[in-house]
């Protein structure tokens, strides 16, 4: 998938864990766990909200684009 799901960069750089992230935002640390593997298929607007207002960060620093090789061919068929 050509998302690539950067929280647990930003829980290093706040010295913060999974566990405490899942408190803070009302979500399972398993939850947390399956968002920082990409295991997940979407996250709600809220949620996304709640762990940026908690590390203090932009969506942008959780979530990158990175296109795959076949990213051109989707894009075609539009």
């Amino acid at each position: 998938m050509p998302i690539i799901v950067n929280l647990d960069v930003m829980l290093a750089r706040r010295k913060m864990r999974s566990r405490e992230l899942a408190e803070r935002i009302g979500i399972t640390e398993q939850n947390v766990s399956l968002l920082k593997s990409g295991k997940v298929r979407g996250v709600r607007f809220d949620t996304l909200a709640r762990i940026c207002e908690t590390l203090g960060c932009q969506p942008g620093d959780i979530l990158e684009f990175v296109p795959g090789p076949d990213a051109a061919e989707e894009s075609e068929g539009d």
